[in-house]
């Protein structure tokens, strides 16, 4: 499960001309589900994502997390994180977990932040979207659950 995640100082989802999905400060999350994910991913992930330490403190330190300063995440599910450019000039996707599987971890990585207390906004599940986000910063962090050790 590969994460890319920014902090921002406001975020939102378009889809099919309507805000589904809106946020403040906080973290806009991009959400990758390989083949082999499971439940395993989605709890690291979710830890890591709430307890990333990217906010400033009153020194101006990059020491809060986004419980810590009560801000918002914005998570958007996008297979093409898991793009294989290797070969060629366009990327390959079979390392995306197949639709059925990628829906269900990526609703448990939203239900795991959302157990947090965290407010939590989506966009929608294989449906086009159009993002819009002030990156704060700018502050962009990668998370990958195959990268934990």
């Amino acid at each position: 499960m590969r994460a890319v995640i920014q902090r921002v100082s406001q975020a939102s989802v378009i889809v099919a001309k309507e805000t589904v999905g809106a946020i403040d400060q906080g973290l806009m999350v991009l959400l990758g589900v390989a083949h082999g994910d499971t439940s395993k991913d989605v709890v690291y992930l979710a830890d890591k994502t709430a307890g990333l330490r990217i906010f400033a403190d009153d020194d101006g330190k990059m020491n809060r997390s986004v419980e810590d300063i009560g801000g918002g995440i914005l998570v958007v599910s996008q297979f093409t994180l898991l793009g294989d450019c290797r070969k060629g000039r366009r990327p390959g996707f079979s390392d995306a977990a197949p639709p059925e599987l990628a829906d269900t971890l990526y609703q448990e990585y939203v239900d795991a932040l959302r157990s947090r207390g965290i407010t939590i906004a989506t966009g929608v599940f294989r449906a086009d979207m159009q993002v819009a986000l002030i990156n704060d910063g700018p502050v962009t962090i990668m998370l990958d659950s195959r990268k934990q050790f």
